[in-house]
């Protein structure tokens, strides 16, 4: 199993990389199609793997010949971040609640796919769209607290819902938009650890194949990073479609499993 996970680590974060989708949203349901963790062990799977591919993954973003939008990004951030704790404590709260615990997952499921489709639409057809260029730090910051609550209730890293927002609300090219979709994603993700680890108990947690999927997620970052170096935004845009439909038929797979 150990070989397993390694390479769920490392497919989710080199596509997450390259396409600026972070992975969790490949991780999460990818473990629960696998079976063998609880929901909450789930996240602190995809939060810790997904982390350490940002990490790596902006520190190999230096060679890019792409603007990171530090201001706009890091106020998009800091929304995120207060969303996320929000949304993750909205999800450990339901948790508690035995008749509905096991709906959960289903529920989760079935809200991804619908918002993945919506964005899958949107990134089509998104020619057809004015764009706007958000300067509003306030608004900017409304909008990271609504997608970072979402994101984290949805146990996911936010990547499909930064892409599409950037695009669309920034005027960012793919290229641009996955490279800021990451910067965003480093400091949810390290906020949800930090949750994480404060918390409750770690017992509740079976984080028992981090280190092979943080392994995984470490050599996913420099991978993601080595093909964006040649990729064009035209064959990023190709590779993050083809994963959304990819994530759309898991999750249908699951929902139909779990009725």
């Amino acid at each position: 199993m150990y070989v397993v996970y390694f390479f769920v680590g490392l497919i989710s974060t080199a596509l997450g990389a390259a396409a600026g989708l972070g992975g969790g949203v490949i991780i999460k349901p990818t473990l629960d199609l696998l079976g063998d963790f609880n929901l909450k062990s789930i996240g602190a799977l995809s939060a810790i793997t997904v982390f350490t591919m940002a990490a790596v993954s902006l520190f190999g973003s230096r060679k890019l010949d792409v603007q990171l939008q530090k201001k706009q990004s890091f106020t998009f951030a800091i929304g995120s971040i207060i969303g996320g704790g929000i949304g993750k404590s909205l999800f450990n709260s339901s948790l508690k609640y035995g008749p509905i615990n096991h709906m959960i997952g289903l529920v989760q499921s079935a809200l991804l796919i619908g918002i993945l489709i919506i964005i899958l639409l949107l990134m089509k057809y998104r020619y057809l769209y004015r764009t706007y260029h958000l300067k509003s730090a306030g608004i900017i910051l409304i909008i990271g607290l609504i997608l970072g609550g979402v994101s984290a209730f949805l146990g996911i890293g936010g990547g499909p819902l930064n892409i599409a927002v950037l695009s669309l609300l920034f005027s960012m090219d793919t290229k641009q938009a996955r490279l800021n979709s990451i910067f965003i994603i480093f400091f949810s993700q390290l906020a949800a650890i930090i949750l994480i680890f404060t918390e409750g108990s770690l017992v509740e947690y079976d984080l028992s194949m981090l280190p092979v999927m943080v392994i995984g997620g470490v050599a996913g970052g420099f991978i993601g990073n080595y093909l964006s170096l040649d990729w064009d935004s035209r064959r990023v845009e190709l590779i993050f479609n083809a994963t959304i439909i990819l994530i759309i038929a898991i999750n249908i797979y699951n929902v139909v499993q779990a009725i």
